[in-house]
């Protein structure tokens, strides 16, 4: 585990510093990693009621071993993701006990496991942070692979496990990505993942004394715990927008225009007590400065239709201007347009939901 940490920590210290905002993942993306697996202690138990009597039950546990996950998935812009994954994992056989095996055991072997997947992942959209966090349910088919697994006491009865087997799978993910802004669509992954699969029936050979092998199938457990770290890459992710310069200004220019932002909550076109109060400073400002023309624009983000995102764009501006004529400012002297989702403040995938795009734009000039 320390090398683990130790490598965990030299990967935060080598991105973040180049890390960008977390954004939906929108279209095809791929995805890959690896880590540390940890296989439950399982129990053993003969499938035949007749071996079940004369053999009784026991357990085998296993050492840390490893795992790796691919995947292909299409994320749809509004934070769910579905996706289909291969896996495998490794774990060498530590201890084992069974009822006909007398005291001392020695246990060998080791356990492949490999599987299928369909997964659905939500990514939460949390403003403002550097990470974004996502939760995920699969479902498939997974088989188990034991390798020369054999438990026996040192005066000779034995049990060896081999052969193949396959279920269903099931599984649960929380992780949270890293964007890294150098490289847009590319993001750093760490998670942890729950996996396992319905109990398993292994082909085995029972060895109570010696020249005597009965052969069984042996029923058993298969739950895993993952701590993965990994690269998702996603081709069609929007780059971010740059940072706005200020324009220079001419040493003979006029004074230059004012810009009031007033934003808006999601499909609404009613005024906060915040936006009532920056309309209240534009109107004082079109009273003091001598303004002569003023220019009220709607704007709309990407997650309705374009026809709708219009009509919901006038409205907003038609808001402000009545809430401007309210406070004294001619309506004669206001120019009022809608822009729908033509023209964003932040660029998004269609679709996305971005508070700064539903704003209205008081101009003074």
């Amino acid at each position: 585990m320390n090398r683990l940490q130790h490598a965990l920590l030299t990967a935060a210290a080598t991105f973040l510093p180049v890390a960008a905002e977390a954004q939906p993942v929108s279209g095809l993306y791929i995805a890959g990693g690896g880590g540390v697996n940890w296989t439950q202690r399982s129990d053993l138990e003969p499938t035949n009621g007749a071996a079940r009597a004369q053999f009784g039950s026991g357990s085998i546990g296993f050492e840390t071993g490893y795992g790796f996950v691919g995947s292909l998935g299409y994320g749809f812009g509004n934070g769910l993701r579905a996706e289909i994954e291969g896996n495998y994992r490794n774990n060498d056989v530590d201890s084992g006990r069974m009822g006909f095996i007398a005291p001392p055991r020695r246990t060998s072997g080791h356990v492949l496991q490999y599987g299928v997947m369909a997964n659905v992942f939500y990514d939460f959209a949390v403003p403002n942070w550097p990470v974004q966090p996502y939760v995920g349910l699969g479902a498939g088919y997974g088989w188990v692979n034991y390798q020369n697994v054999r438990v026996q006491s040192a005066s000779g009865p034995r049990l060896d496990i081999f052969g193949t087997s396959g279920d269903f799978a099931y599984q649960a993910i929380g992780g949270v990505s890293f964007p890294i802004r150098a490289v847009p669509g590319l993001a750093l992954t760490a998670e942890y993942r729950f996996y396992g699969t319905l109990d398993q029936e292994v082909p085995s050979n029972y060895v109570p004394a010696a020249n005597t092998v009965v052969r069984r199938r042996t029923d058993v457990e298969n739950l895993n715990h993952s701590i993965m770290v990994g690269l998702r890459y996603a081709f069609n992710q929007p780059r971010p927008a740059p940072a706005p310069i200020a324009a220079p200004m001419p040493a003979a220019a006029p004074a230059p225009a004012r810009t009031y932002l007033v934003f808006f909550d999601f499909d609404r076109a009613d005024l906060t007590d915040r936006a009532r109060q920056i309309i209240a400073e534009a109107a004082q400002a079109v009273s003091s400065t001598g303004t002569t023309r003023i220019e009220v624009a709607g704007h709309a983000d990407r997650s309705g239709t374009p026809q709708y995102n219009q009509r919901l764009s006038m409205r907003r501006a038609e808001a402000v201007a009545a809430e401007l004529t309210r406070r004294g400012v001619p309506r004669s002297a206001m120019s009022i347009q809608a822009f729908g989702e033509s023209r964003p403040l932040v660029p998004t995938a269609d679709g996305v939901r971005e508070p700064q795009n539903r704003r209205v734009e008081i101009v003074l000039r």
